[in-house]
């Protein structure tokens, strides 16, 4: 009877303090509440998660453009017989990672046929002109390959950032808002769950929005990194093919 008797004394207490907005507005409520340390380590993990996100939807975004682009451009480079025939076709596919390595590489081409007397006709269906340094050519497409793997890697890193940097934030958050509960039990010379337990919440919630910060990042910076490898094996396959052709028919 005596413990029937707790029981039900412990249902009337937590009856008699029902929870305000659910687990949402507690959360809202907690960071309303907590110091401004903690706001402000708040308000710098928020920026981080925003601002990760909008480089993860723009590069998603500016890959799918790319290899989309890319497949079509290829499609055309093997039709073609002219490379001015694949040169009129590279304004419409200026987001294909291929289109600058070609143009990098048929500037160097034109700028040696004309250097010997060809008169820059780079075609594949001129036998008149003849390279003078296969190995020029070569560089030029590797400085344009490296050139083009710089763009697509261009502002990936700060996901690796985030995902490095944010949870050590969030437990400086927490650590201090620890600091700032046991103050609280020291003041209050009582270490009942009403004085402990309120600090202790707003200390985890920095740990909880570091967490949420770094996770998608981790993801999305190795799903990016991966696609970065696949595009640049793509762009040295390209040039070891636009040089396979270019050697064939001008040397």
């Amino acid at each position: 009877m005596r413990t029937l008797g707790y029981m039900a004394l412990a249902l009337q207490v937590s009856g008699a303090v029902p929870p305000e907005g659910g687990v949402g507005g507690g959360l809202l409520r907690l960071v309303l509440r907590s110091s401004p340390v903690a706001q402000f380590v708040l308000l710098i993990l928020a920026l981080f998660s925003v601002v990760s996100w909008g480089v993860t939807l723009y590069k998603l975004w500016t890959f799918h453009r790319a290899g989309r682009q890319s497949a079509a451009f290829l499609d055309v480079f093997r039709k073609s017989n002219r490379f001015s025939e694949v040169q009129a076709v590279c304004k419409s596919l200026g987001d294909s990672t291929l289109v600058g390595i070609f143009q990098a590489g048929y500037a160097e081409l034109n700028t040696q046929l004309r250097q010997a007397g060809g008169g820059g006709a780079a075609d594949a269906t001129t036998a008149h002109p003849t390279l003078r340094s296969v190995q020029a050519l070569d560089r030029a497409l590797l400085r344009a390959s490296a050139f083009e793997v710089g763009k697509l890697e261009d502002r990936v890193p700060f996901l690796a950032t985030t995902a490095s940097i944010t949870p050590f934030i969030g437990l400086f958050g927490t650590v201090w808002g620890i600091i700032n509960a046991f103050d609280s039990i020291g003041q209050t010379a009582s270490t009942s769950l009403a004085v402990v337990a309120p600090g202790i919440a707003e200390a985890l919630i920095a740990t909880a929005a570091g967490l949420f910060a770094a996770i998608p990042a981790v993801y999305f910076y190795n799903r990016l990194a991966q696609q970065v490898k696949v595009f640049a094996t793509e762009m040295d396959d390209f040039s070891l093919e636009f040089l396979n052709i270019a050697e064939r028919n001008f040397s």
